[in-house]
């Protein structure tokens, strides 16, 4: 959303979706971004590419969502691959 008057352009901020569950992935994606290799390699090739943290880190927390729904679809346990 977006919060605008005038002329003045501010900067957007993400408010869209589920707060308790944006709330309840913020820190894993932390977590992961920098424990996790295959997540650490996503969240820096995003900022490689110029996205600012918090786009980076709102990656992760989908993805995370989208492992978790993989996991329980598949009817299977997460297996960390060693770092």
């Amino acid at each position: 959303m977006t919060r605008q008057s005038g002329q003045w352009r501010g900067a957007a901020f993400i408010q869209g979706g589920r707060k308790f569950l944006r709330d309840a992935l913020y820190m894993p994606a932390l977590v992961a971004a920098r424990h996790n290799p295959d997540l650490r390699q996503r969240y820096h090739a995003m900022i490689k590419a110029g996205k600012p943290a918090k786009v980076a880190l709102t990656a992760l927390m989908r993805k995370l969502i989208e492992l978790a729904n993989a996991l329980v679809q598949q009817d299977r346990k997460w297996t960390p691959k060693p770092a």
